[in-house]
């Protein structure tokens, strides 16, 4: 596939979020038309239950868009021993949904036990052992149900600064979905990590970040729920992250996956047609589509 028929959405990018009093949830067939009009090809699953879970139902919705579903994203608790059985068994109920409706990837999300995004966290020697083991038993599952495990580091979760990311590298053979907004966040350079990562990233989620909100949020001055609300990620480059750098660095890799736009956003109510979430990915997909013919 070419390129810019590789570039997906995400019902984030909608305001669609699972976490508990997030915000105004858009109707899903409105997203999909919006997803579509923009120019997206694919789509990922979203918060459990977004989407029917039924393959036969989920195709035939997709199928009303020409959208293709690529994957999903699983939150999973992985450092704590006394939970881990129960996040694991989740995890094999997440994979078999996933792989039933014709996703190929699982984007593993190494979550926090505090809720929300808002309380950043180091392992301990311990915790870190607890994890690695978790995760290598979650890449076991999925590829038991033929998906490719692709860990996500994201701010307020157990991965998320560069460090954290060089160790998952250095004693794992799991594979990354690179999100360069949340790497940017925590203060770590996407290209870098793209390169030290050389035939390991698999999925890629692109957010483009306002750097004055991103500062607060760095600071713990602003919690990130708030900074999400107040514009803290924009349409690709209109922020400081080198999206056009991270994409050719990474296409020089020879890199065939999917690129997701990802503007997490939260709404308060339905916007009116024409307007809300599907003005920011319009944008974000221009910019792709002007990079496409300069690369």
């Amino acid at each position: 596939m070419t390129f810019l028929e590789r570039i997906a959405g995400a019902p984030i990018t909608w305001g669609v979020d699972g976490s508990p009093g997030w915000g105004h949830l858009m109707d899903r067939d409105r997203v999909l038309s919006e997803m579509h009009d923009v120019g997206l090809s694919a789509t990922e699953l979203g918060p459990d239950g977004y989407l029917p879970g039924d393959a036969h139902e989920l195709r035939l919705m997709l199928d009303q868009f020409s959208l293709a579903l690529i994957g999903g994203f699983v939150p999973a608790v992985l450092y704590q021993p006394e939970t881990l059985s129960e996040n694991l068994v989740y995890i094999d109920r997440a994979s078999s949904t996933l792989a039933q409706t014709g996703a190929q990837i699982m984007v593993l999300g190494p979550d926090s036990h505090h809720s929300g995004y808002d309380t950043q966290i180091d392992l301990s020697e311990d915790e870190w052992i607890t994890f690695l083991d978790g995760l290598g038993r979650t890449v076991e599952i999925a590829a038991g149900y033929g998906l490719t495990t692709a860990l996500h580091p994201h701010w307020g979760m157990a991965v998320v600064r560069e460090s954290h990311v060089e160790r998952v590298l250095d004693k794992s053979d799991v594979d990354l979905c690179i999100d360069t907004g949340h790497l940017a966040l925590a203060g770590a350079d996407p290209i870098a990590i793209a390169r030290a990562a050389t035939g390991r990233v698999i999925h890629v989620h692109l957010k483009d970040l306002d750097e004055d909100l991103a500062q607060r949020v760095r600071s713990g001055d602003l919690a990130f729920r708030q900074a999400v609300i107040d514009g803290l990620f924009v349409p690709l480059g209109n922020g400081t992250v080198d999206i056009a750098g991270f994409i050719v660095a990474l296409e020089a890799q020879a890199y065939d996956g999917w690129y997701v736009i990802e503007q997490d956003i939260v709404l308060d109510a339905e916007p009116d047609h024409g307007d809300g979430p599907v003005v920011a990915a319009r944008e974000s997909f221009a910019f792709l589509e002007t990079l496409a013919g300069g690369m």
